[in-house]
């Protein structure tokens, strides 16, 4: 796929979901850590979001800076509701996770 190796967003293919983050470094390292590599940053050109791939299904994650949140919201739904960020915490319950109780004796 052109542009999957990197460069600026609108080349890298596959469709994108924006999550909202309170700190673009930390939800970069969850990322990362789980698999989902940086594509591309705007963090060093002054803007705070980042693309992360999502190879399994040629897919992105982009992180949003939630400080961004209002500007975004007045061009793209002005009166819009303000959405949460993502939130670092324990994994939720599935119906993989949970184990069926065990019977008695």
């Amino acid at each position: 796929m052109p542009g999957s190796e990197g460069g600026p967003p609108q080349q890298c293919g596959g469709p994108t979901r924006r999550f909202w983050t309170r700190s673009i470094e930390d939800g970069g390292r969850r990322l990362a850590a789980a698999g989902l590599p940086e594509e591309f940053s705007g963090c060093p050109y002054g803007r705070p979001f980042a693309y992360h791939r999502v190879g399994s299904i040629g897919a992105r994650v982009e992180l949003v800076d939630l400080a961004r949140q209002p500007a975004f919201l007045a061009a793209w739904n002005p009166g819009g509701e303000p959405m949460p960020p993502v939130e670092a915490g324990p994994a939720p319950v599935t119906a993989r996770t949970v184990k069926p109780p065990v019977e008695g004796p």
